[in-house]
C-alpha cells in the first residue's frame, strides 16, 4: 500500500508542478497534497510541523498569485479589464497550438482587455506589459516552490528506499 501512494503522491507532485503555469491548478497546494500522501505512509516518517510549515508557505504562494499580477497590471496603469484578458488569453495560449502561446497569450489578453476599456495604444501596451511581467513573476514563483516540494519528496523517499522496499 505504501509504493501505491508513494506513486499517487509522485503524480501529484508533477501534476503540481504543471499546475504552476496552469491557472486551474494551484501548483504549490497541489504539490502539497504530494507531500500530505506521503506522510499518509508508514514506510516514510514525517514531522508534522514539517507539513504545517510547507502548508503555510504553500498558501502565502497561492495567495500572492492573485496580488502579483495585479500589483503588475496596477503599477503599469492597467484595469481590471487588463487583468481579466491575461487570464483569458492565458487559457487560451495553453489550448492554442502556437508556439510560445503561453507567452504570448497573457499580454494579447491584457491588451485586448485594455483597449475594449477604452484606454489608448500606448496605455494598453504599457498595462499589458506590467501584466505579463505580473504573470512571467508569478508563474516562476510557484514553479519555484513546486520543484522545491519535489526535491523534498524524492529527498525522502530516496532517504528511505530501505523501508519501502523490503
Amino acid at each position: 500500500m505504501d509504493i501505491i501512494l508513494i506513486i499517487i503522491a509522485g503524480l501529484v507532485m508533477l501534476l503540481g508542478i504543471l499546475g504552476s503555469f496552469l491557472p486551474i491548478l494551484p501548483g504549490p497546494l497541489t504539490s502539497w497534497f504530494g507531500l500530505l500522501l506521503l506522510h499518509l505512509t508508514e514506510a516514510i516518517p514525517m514531522n508534522k510541523s514539517f507539513l504545517v510549515i510547507t502548508l503555510m508557505i504553500a498558501v502565502f504562494i497561492w495567495f500572492l498569485d492573485y496580488i502579483i499580477p495585479a500589483i503588475g497590471t496596477k503599477r503599469f496603469g492597467g484595469s481590471r479589464y487588463g487583468m481579466i484578458g491575461t487570464s483569458i488569453g492565458l487559457i487560451i495560449g495553453l489550448v492554442a497550438p502556437i508556439p510560445g502561446g503561453i507567452i504570448m497569450g497573457p499580454f494579447l489578453g491584457a491588451f485586448i482587455g485594455e483597449v475594449i476599456n477604452q484606454s489608448d495604444t500606448k496605455t494598453a501596451t504599457k498595462a499589458a506589459f506590467g501584466s505579463f511581467i505580473g504573470f512571467l513573476t508569478s508563474t516562476f514563483i510557484k514553479f519555484v516552490v513546486a520543484v522545491i516540494y519535489l526535491g523534498l519528496f524524492i529527498g525522502m523517499v530516496w532517504d528511505y528506499k530501505n523501508t519501502i522496499f523490503q
